[in-house]
């Protein structure tokens, strides 16, 4: 993401004062980022996964369409959106895949460092899904961490980027953020 373009804030500021060559331009320069992005996060899920990065990322694309106006401030806050969003269609799919399997128990997993495992159970995305909803109600920033991180494979680097916050601080939430949801799940 350090290759950004600096005209990204420029871009969604006329996008949302309707200007629709500046969506096209937006596209443009972000589609191929948002792409690595889900790549990464889709290398880490099971092999029959019915999701490809191309398809999670048009899948964003068209939910960020049907969500409306959004007012954009900055390149942060698209980077934030599109974080928020894969995380819905990842669980969005999660349920989807739960629902036809009808049963099984919510599994107690942990946070690891390596992210999701290439056969990750839908039972352990919901469950993070629900202590992260949980979470940013206690620390917004952590819960951001965590879904960047966990969700869409974003190194700490790159969150540190998004957030504005040092990678050294994208580090300790981290840790703090595993630990929380470490001992929520050992509570269950």
């Amino acid at each position: 993401m350090t290759t950004e373009s600096p005209d990204l804030t420029q871009l969604l500021r006329r996008m949302k004062d309707g200007d629709v060559t500046a969506r096209a331009q937006l596209v443009a320069i972000v589609y191929p980022q948002l792409k690595q992005m889900a790549a990464r996060r889709m290398r880490m899920e099971r092999r029959d996964h019915t999701l490809q990065p191309t398809a999670l990322v048009n899948e964003f694309f068209l939910r960020l369409v049907g969500a409306g106006e959004v007012d954009w401030q900055d390149r942060v806050h698209f980077f934030a959106v599109a974080a928020e969003f894969m995380r819905r269609i990842l669980v969005d799919a999660a349920r989807k895949r739960r629902s036809m399997k009808r049963g099984g128990k919510v599994q107690i997993v942990e946070l690891h460092d390596s992210l999701l495992g290439p056969n990750e159970q839908p039972d352990v995305i919901l469950e993070v899904d629900r202590l992260l909803d949980r979470l940013e109600a206690l620390d917004r920033r952590q819960a951001k961490v965590v879904e960047m991180r966990y969700f869409v494979g974003l190194t700490e680097e790159e969150i540190g980027e998004v957030l504005g916050i040092s990678e050294r601080t994208v580090k300790r939430d981290w840790q703090m953020a595993r630990a929380w949801m470490r001992k929520e799940m050992s509570q269950r």
